[in-house]
Formats: C-alpha cells, structure tokens, sequence
C-alpha cells in the first residue's frame, strides 16, 4: 500500500506491493490464435524458456515465427532478465530488437506473432481472462452483478470493490488519469447503490470559480442581479441520489469550504437564503490531480479531504491494462454499429505499442475513426490514427543509447540507460514541458519506460504540462 494510503482508510484497485521473491509471469496481450493459448504464463522456477518446442518451453508458443527456443527468462540478482536465444525472427522489448534486457512490471514483449507483457504479479489469476472477454480454466468473475466497466482482472477486482461499498454512506475519491473511466465508475457506484435519487455530475473544472458555487449550492431569487427565480443546484438536485464532483482539484478554496460544511451538517445554504435546507447526498469525486501535493501547497483543503477520502479507488491507465484493448475494441465496435469488423495482427501491433496517454477515452475515438473509414472487413495499419503512425516510426528499429545522457544516467551491465533519479527525472519533465515523449529521446527510452519509471517515483506529467 502506498504511503499515501494510511490510517484507517484503505486504497483498492491498485495492485500490491511486489514480494521480493522472484514472481512474474507473462501476461497474452495479443496473438492471432489467441483462443488457443494461455491468457497468462505465471513463472514456475528462476529459469523459464519460451518458444514453439513444446517439450522444452516453459512457455510454449505454437506461434508462427516463433523459434524452438526462442528466448529465457531468468531471475538474477533481484531482477528478471530476457536473453534472446538466437531466434531467427528476434525478440523486442517495448518495440526495439533486443539481445538481453532486464525486466519491469508492463514492458512489452513480442516474441514472432505474438505480444505479452511482463507482470511481476497476478499472473495466475489472470490465467481465467482471455482477451475477448472469455472466462476460461473454470474462473468466475470477481463481481457478481454486470457491469459498465470492461476489461479483465483489474477492472474485474474494481468492479467486485465497486459491489462491496455501493450501498456504504462513505464518500468515495475516485483517482486517475483522464479517460480512465471514472464517471463510470461513479455511475455505477450509484446504480448500485439503491439510493433513489438521481445521479448528477459536475466538472469543477469546466465551471468558472464565479459560478461553481451557484451551481452547486443554487440561489434564490433576487440573490445577486438576474435571479428571476429559484435554483436548486446539484447538491440539492441529487437529494437521496449521488453527486460526482469530478475534477475535485480545481474547486476552489471558498467553495471548498462551502462543501465541507455541507458534508458536516448535511445542510445547504442556497445564495440568498435565510436559512439552511436539509440534504441527503452520497458525494463521489474524482481526479486526475495529486491532491497531497495540492494540500502542501494550500491549494485543497486538509479538512476536506478527510471527509472525502474515506473510501478510495484507483483506476489504472489503459498502458497498464492493455491485455484488455482487445476487448474494449470489440465494445467499442458494437457501439458504434460495426460489431462484424475483425482486426489485423498489423492494427493490433500499433495499438498496444502506443501508450493512450488519454486513455480509454482516446481509443474509442480512433476506433470510432477506424469505424468510419473501414470499406474492408478488416482493420489494418491503413487505419491507424496519426498519433499512432508516429508512434511506429521506430517500432522494430535498434535503440543505440549514448553513454550517458544530460540527466547524467549510467549504463547498466545489459548495454541499457540505468534509471535517472527522481531529481533528474524532475528536472527533464520540466525541460520538456511534461512531454514524455521527448525525455524518453533524450533517455534514448520508449515513453512506455519513462512512464514505469514516473510511476515508481510518484511522478505525475500533468504536474510540468503548461
């Protein structure tokens, strides 16, 4: 649990901390004969062989251009390294050739015609999903009821938290990129909630500070100049039901104060009202901010986030679940009419290889695209949108770092660029503007990389985009 998460709050959706012991395993993003192989491998031994000889592979792949041994991974002084074994066809890590290489949790993998990434946990539960949708191996879901949200184990395990507090009164802080669903997610919170009232929603970002406060706590007439009548405004409008205040972070200070006092008291006191009106509203908020962060500065009130942090989930972004961009393809397809469409291994390699920095939101966009240009039966690379054109540029070329960067990182035993510091990787985001890809150029890195890397030092881009 991260130290963030302490007291008597718990933070779900989020995976656990990694055992220091040597677990991984290998997790099926995509392959053509997917149905016919394992969602997932989980490591069974510090040494595991990959490739189509099914009698010395660990993780045998019928795959075609995939080599009788075509590649090991093993577990050396507390990491997991890859070694290609000479295949005739290569081995890429995060879309490069590489001869060795040393593992995180999401590096892509591509051994021939087929696509993974490296989990350092939950590989054997995620055994039960396949990337369709199917449930195999005799698993059952995690959540019991359906559900909006699409996508496997981790969206299956936010589903199952999403049933378990539902019907609880505690507020919920919803964290997470742009696009990673969070309005969905608060939806469902409230449709399963049984309360009855309504469901309503505001974007404190998108509402001037001048007029949030009228928004959310309405007006009486002749309050100010042009209140020809009563407003009830959406804590009011959501009596019995939930109220989203999405984007949480951009509130500001006054108004922030005005909402702790309406969470204290359950009372609201309208602009120009002479007394307060009773409420009863379950508050759900999201974000995509660092709210601690925001807090040391006085930006987010501590108070505040106490009432509202009582329950918190985290939703992963879509580069940390691509075993489910299969999936949300085809859901996608079916919403937008075109549910017959089948996908190409070339479409498919483009989208997982790309990182969705708007996540979920951004996908469905390029195949509502796809949707609309698509004469043929099938997607290919003709379909990919630009950002992703550019993205493949380099997909299969050599990476040939420099010694050492200006962020003065060191080369590692395996010809790579060692980690920068956190201060170092400051320092570049800031150069950059908060562009990931351009660190990643100047790491000689994929953005996927610079990203596992944000991640581990608590790193948010956001924080450096101007």
């Amino acid at each position: 649990m991260s130290e963030k998460a302490t007291g008597a709050m718990q933070q779900f959706g989020e995976a656990d901390e990694p055992s220091a012991g040597p677990t991984g395993g290998l997790v099926l993003l995509y392959a053509k004969d997917y149905e016919k192989l394992p969602a997932a491998w989980a490591f069974d031994g510090r040494k595991i062989v990959i490739g189509s000889e099914q009698q010395s592979a660990q993780v045998h792949l019928p795959v075609w251009a995939v080599s009788r041994r075509h590649a090991e991974i093993s577990w050396e002084n507390g990491t997991w390294i890859l070694r290609d074994l000479g295949s005739t066809n290569g081995t890429l890590v995060d879309g490069h050739p590489v001869r060795a290489a040393s593992l995180e949790p999401t590096t892509e993998i591509r051994f021939g015609d087929s696509i993974f990434k490296f989990v350092q946990e939950h590989a054997d539960p995620m055994r039960g999903y396949r990337i369709d949708g199917v449930m195999v191996d005799g698993r059952k879901r995690l959540a019991m009821e359906g559900t909006e949200l699409v996508g496997g184990f981790l969206m299956d395990r936010t589903a199952a938290d999403i049933e378990r507090i539902a019907s609880t009164p505690l507020s919920v802080m919803l964290l997470g990129e742009s696009g990673t669903g969070k309005e969905v997610v608060a939806r469902e919170l409230h449709r399963l909630s049984g309360r009855r009232g309504k469901f309503c929603a505001i974007n404190c970002a998108a509402i001037p500070g001048t007029l949030l406060e009228s928004e959310l706590f309405g007006f009486k007439k002749g309050a100010f100049s042009g209140a020809d009548r009563d407003k009830p405004g959406l804590i009011r409008s959501a009596d019995g039901g939930t109220l989203l205040l999405d984007e949480i972070g951009d509130m500001p200070l006054e108004a922030q104060a005005k909402l702790l006092r309406v969470l204290q008291s359950k009372e609201v006191f309208p602009l120009g009202a002479t007394a307060p009106e009773k409420v009863d509203v379950r508050v759900v908020c999201a974000t995509h901010r660092d709210l601690w962060a925001l807090q040391s500065k006085e930006r987010f009130r501590r108070d505040l986030f106490a009432r509202l942090n009582e329950y918190q989930l985290r939703l992963p972004p879509l580069r940390e679940r691509k075993e489910d961009v299969l999936m949300l393809i085809k859901a996608f397809l079916a919403r937008h009419g075109r549910p017959e469409l089948n996908v190409s291994l070339p479409f498919m390699t483009g989208l997982l290889h790309y990182d969705w920095p708007y996540n979920v939101r951004e996908l469905e966009a390029c195949i509502k695209r796809a949707v609309a240009l698509a004469e043929q039966p099938t997607l290919t690379e003709d379909h990919w949108p630009e950002q992703v054109k550019d993205e493949m540029k380099e997909y299969g070329k050599e990476i040939l770092p420099a010694p050492t960067t200006s962020a003065g990182a060191a080369v590692t035993a395996h010809g790579d660029l060692g980690p920068p510091s956190a201060e170092e990787l400051r320092a570049m985001l800031e150069q950059n503007a908060g562009n990931v890809a351009a660190v990643g150029r100047e790491l000689g890195k994929a953005r996927m990389q610079v990203h596992r890397w944000m991640k581990r030092y608590g790193i948010s881009p956001d924080e450096y985009r101007t």
